[in-house]
């Protein structure tokens, strides 16, 4: 007897269908799974047996033969236990119908017949959306994730009966609803304030501008400075995550396995600060099975890398293509994979090895040799793919005990969305470019165009600093934000004088 269930794959942060077919033949007692399945796959045959007889079904003694098309696909993870088991009820005549054909199954097995929550629902329930099923079956804890996805009936389960007794209209389950869809957030609620940081006024106008035209920006300044404070402060000043972006960072989380089971979907921007010691795999994406890494994670977010330097040289490298294409490729002998990475890179390294070189207030311990060999651990390339750099100096204590707070992180937000909307209406008609760190060579020309006295500074800029040609292109970016957040439509030379003190780097170096 033969039984046809569907069921799913992961491709990256995408679905792709998975037809489950179950043959029963006369034979020796046997269970074989085909279609390339990875360990835990195989492992399905001893979770699906017990699963079935202690739900009080008998488990047939004869040969069993599992297909997971396509067979040249690699099937990993424990989310076919469920299609098996109603394929193999199916085939065995316990079930009857056809109705199981019009769900897509997913669900790992417990001894019990429990089921329990399995990663990636959420990119397999928009394939399923995409495709001619009427709904999709998952374990409970992976209902609101799941019910996202608009005309798609969500069955919510919580065990291997519950799902025959559905399927044999013995028991009615009602699809589950969003709660995010109908109940969201007018805005997103953060327990810090950029108003709690005191003085530093230059470093948080950077901050404002890196949120505005999500630039990449660089801290530098001795321990205790307040790098990390302030940079732990940026998403309380980015745009509130739109449903489009909300549903794509969700789905990156849910490849990972780190979705809230009652929250469902992501509605603050991600800042994802990983320690120095992280691998290239943990920080860029990979595995045996490739999985995104932090800087996926980030997406539509923020990634703080703390003490810059202090990161092996390999690992920063591997920074150079997502911070360029807002995407991460990670290519194996079977097949080539892609993440997104749409990030703001935020960055805060010490000046020396010992932190206080060039602080009046500490004598720096750290030769001229040492000073240069610490700098050169970030290379020249990565340094042309930040678009700003801030020097951060000591907080004065006159500031620390001053009783007035600067401007709140809701009132820097205003002007922040205010020149998002500009952004968003100049490149309506460009895709794949939402803000103006996005911009290509075209756009650069079209929408940053210099008069005289601006061409001048610039020049002036290239000559005395040494500037590649990457760096010249995003004088010409931060100019055009910072023009932005004055709501002009030209650009004037005192954006782009501002936009120049932002590559002090490049003078350093």
């Amino acid at each position: 007897m033969l039984s046809q269930v569907i069921s799913a794959t992961l491709e990256g942060v995408s679905g792709l269908i998975v037809e489950v077919e179950v043959d029963i033949a006369p034979g020796l007692p046997s269970f074989a799974t085909v279609g390339l399945p990875e360990g835990a796959v195989r492992e399905s045959k001893d979770r699906v047996k017990a699963a079935i007889k202690n739900c009080g079904y008998d488990f047939p003694a004869r040969k069993i033969t599992v297909n997971l098309a396509p067979a040249d696909v690699r099937k990993a993870g424990t989310g076919y236990d469920l299609p098996i088991a109603i394929g193999i009820l199916s085939a065995t005549g316990v079930l009857k119908g056809t109705k199981h054909k019009e769900y897509l199954l997913i669900g790992e097995l417990s001894l019990d017949g429990r089921l329990r929550p399995v990663p990636g629902v959420l990119p397999i329930a928009i394939t399923a959306s995409k495709s001619a099923i009427t709904g999709i079956i998952v374990p409970a804890e992976n209902a609101q994730e799941a019910a996202i996805v608009e005309g798609l009936d969500v069955i919510a389960v919580n065990t291997l009966f519950e799902v025959v007794e559905f399927l044999e209209g013995l028991k009615v389950i009602e699809p589950v609803v969003s709660s995010f869809l109908h109940d969201r957030p007018a805005s997103c609620q953060y327990d810090i304030d950029l108003s709690e940081v005191k003085g530093q006024s230059q470093a948080k106008r950077a901050l404002e501008i890196a949120a505005a035209g999500g630039h990449n920006l660089l801290f530098e300044g001795p321990p205790g400075s307040g790098k990390t404070m302030i940079a732990r402060r940026l998403p309380t000043i980015l745009p509130d995550l739109s449903l489009e972006e909300a549903i794509e960072t969700t789905s990156v989380y849910s490849v990972a396995g780190l979705t809230d089971k009652y929250q469902g979907i992501i509605r603050q921007r991600p800042f994802r600060a990983p320690h120095h010691t992280i691998s290239d795999a943990g920080l860029i994406g990979g595995g045996q099975v490739p999985r995104p890494g932090e800087v996926s994670l980030a997406h539509n977010g923020v990634l703080f890398l703390d003490e810059l330097a202090e990161y092996r040289k390999n690992v920063l490298e591997g920074l150079r293509q997502p911070l360029e294409d807002g995407m991460v490729t990670i290519s194996r002998a079977s097949s080539s994979l892609t993440f997104p990475a749409e990030i703001i890179l935020v960055a805060a390294v010490n000046p020396c090895p010992c932190g206080y070189h060039g602080d009046p207030a500490h004598n720096c311990t750290c030769s001229a040799v040492q000073v240069l060999k610490y700098k050169s651990r970030i290379s020249g390339p990565l340094v042309d793919r930040i678009d700003m750099y801030v020097e951060v100096s000591a907080v004065p204590f006159s500031d620390l005990t001053s009783q007035t707070s600067g401007e709140s992180s809701k009132v820097i937000k205003e002007r922040v969305v205010a020149a998002r909307k500009i952004q968003q209406k100049r490149f309506q008609r460009h895709k794949h470019v939402y803000c103006n760190s996005q911009m290509g060579s075209k756009a650069i020309a079209k929408f940053c165009a210099l008069d005289s006295t601006c061409q001048q500074l610039i020049e002036n800029a290239v000559n005395r600093l040494g500037l590649s040609a990457r760096a010249y292109n995003r004088i010409q970016k931060i100019a055009r934000t910072i023009a932005d957040l004055d709501n002009e439509e030209d650009i004037k030379s005192s954006h782009v004088a501002e936009a120049i003190q932002y590559r002090r780097l490049d003078r350093s170096a």
